[in-house]
């Protein structure tokens, strides 16, 4: 991966470290929200739940606009696809570990 490919993930994946932004992506991928009424789904400030948002936003794992006062937000599919395709990368390493493993262990069992 170049370094900005690098940098991307990084941004996603503590994005996505964080429960509540889980449970915010969760419901804005279902539908558009506005940001008070994800607000009123936790126990935490408005402010805080403001933040939760921008993290998700800066990561590019939700759009927003506004709509008179109300600022909604809603879930980017092709960036959790970004996120799912680099989980299939790192699971597709580890699977050919663990299949040279078997070859090992196979290779030893018939000496």
């Amino acid at each position: 991966m170049i370094e900005q490919d690098e940098e991307r993930a990084d941004a996603l994946f503590h994005a996505l470290s964080d429960r509540t932004r889980r449970d915010i992506m969760r419901r804005v991928l279902a539908g558009e929200h506005s940001v008070s009424t994800l607000a009123a789904n936790y126990d935490m400030s408005f402010a805080a739940v403001q933040k939760h948002v921008a993290v998700l936003d800066k990561a590019g794992l939700i759009t927003k606009r506004r709509r008179g006062r109300e600022q909604l937000a809603s879930g980017d599919v092709a960036a959790v696809r970004s996120v799912a395709s680099m989980l299939t990368e790192l699971e597709q390493i580890w699977r050919g570990r663990v299949a040279r493993i078997d070859e090992l262990i196979a290779t030893h069992q018939e000496e």
